[in-house]
This record gives structure tokens, C-alpha cells and sequence, in this order.
């Protein structure tokens, strides 16, 4: 009986948790709450009301009012599609045309998001206090916390758009990033509209079979990209999962490029978090064992830090002790990690409870992309970990040399930082020799010269 009452909490949490996760109270704006007029010369401020948006889907097909409504959007449109492109918790987009010919996609609030979501909030924390009352192991309050925290920045798009062009100034040095451009003009708090993105989900690797995408590539660009997030800048997109990830050959260049949705959740790691975690990697991908449990115990881990590095790697105790960056994944270890979950709930649930409310997002991050890694069958590549210390190397490099007090320490740390930087490439060449056909040559030949000695 206490089993399955076990698992029908934990459904139910589960369920709830995830909606409550979305859905925040916040306070309307009334001036919001009416059928709003207009005409092209108040473009700017009329159509990115909430209630005009949204309101086609509380009318009849065909109606007066229907049609009333649609000659309003002509002014702003030339074209726009009522059936939404792609629809969430949170929002559905929109597919239209400007005036001047550009496609932009017109992201929309569902109405009742704001109102719902404090109910939402009650029941999830009135289920957590049930079950942890049930099962004293199991605390999970900070879900409410997390919750309670992140939807009123969600909720609000104009936060979203200047998210986005943060991050695409941040990263603009890589070529093949595309981040939409916002339309200002076009946006409110529940309403935002930016240029409209093609292409497949960054996990469809038939698309990318169609198009002639190498998955390697994409990978490997993917990790680029969340290792200068995390470990260089400390702002890192919280919501990587398939949707808001897509892959395209641009039709100008024919290059491959990844476009980047949904900026809604970003984490920002404050300084210390960033450099200890930055140093907890390096420890983790050489195998440093005092190095992980020193720097997983800063992170608040406590005398659970070998727990910590499992849940963090997705990796078995003995993978960690070797070096995650020397041992491959295999099937075998998948299979023990998921075996043993469940044996260590309540330490899971402890050290969920213990760690900074930050790293809470980033474990969230990590486990998105290494299912996006599984998906395109990469996740066993040693590129990821090359970027990463790339990343941190840079990082910590840059850290030192704001301390240092003279001239000549910060020459000094720059040649380390470059002498590093240029091992870490050098080894990268040597596994791009021997995975590829040259050093297959170079193999056989060399075990043929030792066959005939």
C-alpha cells in the first residue's frame, strides 16, 4: 500500500510540479482587459495589446466581430496565420508578414497563463507538503521556490527579448549562431515578435540526413556554444530542449547553422559559483579526485560530493575516479546509473536541497543536452569535453589576471593560459589523426612493422 502510494504521489507531484514550473501568478494589467482599436498609425503600441491578440479565439468563425477583428491585423500584416505554428505551456507562435515583405513569428501569452497559475502554485505546494509528510526523505519544496522565482521572469517577453540580443552580442563571434532579431515595436510583456526561423529540431537527424547536416558538427557547435555560456560568461539559456534548438542549411552560404528560441529562462552565475564550478570540471575530466571533492563540497555538496559528481556527469563513481574525459560512455553504464537511481532517491533529494538554488537550472541544462547528445548518437565524442576545457581554461585565466597586482604576473598568466590552450588543440589533433582514415593507416602500418620484427 505504501508503495503505491508512493508512486501515486510521485505522479501526481511529478504532474503538478512540471505545470506549477510554468505557470506563476502575477498581477494584470487592466489595461489589458479590453477590445483594443486601431489603426496604422498606432501601429506600435495597438496590436501588442493582450486581449486583441488573443481574442480571434473567443469569437465565431465567420461572424461580424470575426471579421471586424481580422480587417484590424490587416493593418499590421499582410498576412497572418490564426492556426499556430507551435504551441506550449507558456505561449503559441504565430506565422505572419509585414507590410514590407519580412516573414516574423508572433509569439502570444495564453490568456488565462496569469490567473491559473497561483492556483497551480497552492495545489503543488499543498501535494509536496502531503507527500513529505507521507515520506520525510523526500523534499522537494525548493520546486516551489524555483517556481515562484522564475515565472513572473518568464512571463515577461520584453525580459525574453533583451535576453536574446544579450546573447547574440555575447556570442556573436560564432558565425554559425543565429539568434532571431526582435521586433520592438511589435512587443509588449505578452506579446513578442521577431523574425521568423526555418529549420528542423536540433534532435531530427532524418532532417539533418535530408540536408546534408553533419550531426558531429552540430554537437560539437552545440557544446561550444553552452561551454562559453557557462563556464566564460555565467549566462547560460536554461531551456535547451529540442523545440527551442533548430538546425538549417542557410541558403545563402550553405553552411550549417543553429538558431536558438525561447529566451525566456536564463541562469546567471555569480563569480564564485562559475569559477568553482569551471575548476570542479577540470577536476571531473582529468579524474582529480581531491580536486572533485574539494571543489563539490564549495559547491555545497557536503559528504555526499561523490553523489554529486554522478549526478552531475551522468557517469558511474568509477568512470569519475578514471576520468570522465578517458573513459567512453557505454551501454552498460547507462544501464547502472538508471538501476541505481532509484536506490539513492532520498540522497538525491537531500542533495538537491543542499546545492546552490543556481546549479538547480544548470543540472536541469546539462540533462536537456546530453538527451540531445544521445539522440544524434555523439554523446560518447570527446569534443564536449575539449570545449569545456577550452572554456574553463579561458575562464580561470581571465580571473587570475583581474588579481593580478603587476604587469609581468599578467604576462605570465597569459603564456600559461596560451600554453594550455595550445596542449588542449594539440591533443584534439591527435584524436582527429586517429579517428580518422590516416590514422587507420598509420595503425595498420605500425602493427605490421611489429608483426614482421
Amino acid at each position: 500500500m505504501a508503495g503505491r502510494l508512493l508512486k501515486v504521489s510521485s505522479v501526481a507531484t511529478a504532474v503538478v510540479a512540471s505545470s506549477g514550473f510554468y505557470l506563476y501568478n502575477h498581477k494584470l494589467d487592466p489595461n489589458d482587459i479590453s477590445l483594443v482599436r486601431f489603426g496604422r498609425a498606432a501601429a506600435t503600441t495597438a496590436v501588442i495589446s493582450y486581449d486583441y491578440m488573443t481574442s480571434l479565439k473567443h469569437v465565431e468563425y465567420g461572424s461580424e466581430e470575426y471579421w471586424a477583428l481580422k480587417s484590424q491585423l490587416s493593418d499590421l500584416f499582410i498576412s497572418f496565420d490564426v492556426k499556430p505554428q507551435g504551441a506550449a505551456s507558456l505561449a503559441q507562435v504565430h506565422k505572419a508578414v509585414l507590410h514590407d515583405g519580412r516573414t516574423v513569428a508572433v509569439k502570444v501569452q495564453h490568456p488565462k497563463v496569469q490567473t491559473q497559475s497561483s492556483k497551480d502554485i497552492v495545489v503543488m505546494e499543498v501535494l509536496l507538503n502531503m507527500v513529505h509528510w507521507l515520506f520525510p526523505d523526500f523534499a522537494f519544496m525548493w520546486l516551489v521556490e524555483e517556481a515562484k522565482k522564475n515565472m513572473p521572469v518568464e512571463l515577461d517577453f520584453l525580459n525574453e527579448g533583451r535576453n536574446a540580443e544579450k546573447v547574440a552580442v555575447m556570442l556573436a563571434h560564432f558565425p554559425w549562431l543565429k539568434v532571431p532579431k526582435i521586433h520592438w515595436d511589435l512587443s509588449t510583456r505578452r506579446i513578442l515578435t521577431m523574425d521568423f526561423a526555418e529549420g528542423g529540431q536540433v534532435n531530427d537527424r532524418d532532417y539533418m540526413r535530408r540536408h546534408s547536416i553533419n550531426v558531429n558538427e552540430i554537437s560539437q557547435n552545440l557544446g561550444k556554444m553552452y561551454s562559453e555560456m557557462i563556464f566564460v560568461h555565467g549566462f547560460v539559456h536554461c531551456d535547451p530542449h529540442p523545440g527551442n534548438v533548430l538546425v538549417r542549411r542557410c541558403p545563402n552560404t550553405k553552411k550549417t547553422e543553429i538558431v536558438l528560441l525561447d529566451h525566456g529562462l536564463y541562469q546567471i552565475l555569480l563569480p564564485d559559483f562559475r569559477l568553482s564550478y569551471c575548476r570542479l570540471w577540470q577536476s571531473l575530466i582529468k579524474g582529480d579526485l581531491n580536486g572533485i571533492e574539494r571543489y563539490s563540497r564549495r559547491l555545497g555538496a557536503g559528504d555526499l560530493y561523490p553523489l554529486f559528481a554522478c549526478v552531475l556527469t551522468a557517469r558511474s563513481w568509477t568512470s569519475v575516479n578514471a576520468g570522465i574525459g578517458n573513459t567512453p560512455v557505454t551501454h552498460s553504464e547507462d544501464v547502472e546509473i538508471r538501476s541505481n537511481a532509484a536506490l539513492y532517491l532520498p540522497q538525491i533529494s537531500d542533495l538537491l536541497n543542499r546545492v546552490p538554488r543556481q546549479m538547480l537550472l544548470l543540472l536541469k541544462t546539462n540533462d536537456l543536452l546530453r538527451g540531445i547528445e544521445t539522440t544524434l548518437q555523439t554523446r560518447a565524442a570527446s569534443s564536449s569535453f575539449i570545449n569545456m576545457s577550452r572554456c574553463c581554461t579561458r575562464a580561470l585565466a581571465r580571473h587570475k589576471r583581474s588579481k593580478a597586482q603587476s604587469r609581468a604576473r599578467r604576462l605570465q598568466i597569459t603564456m600559461s593560459e596560451s600554453l594550455t590552450l595550445w596542449q588542449i588543440s594539440l591533443y584534439e589533433l591527435f584524436l582527429w589523426v586517429k579517428g580518422s582514415t590516416l590514422g587507420g593507416w598509420v595503425g595498420s602500418l605500425l602493427s605490421c612493422l611489429h608483426y614482421t620484427h
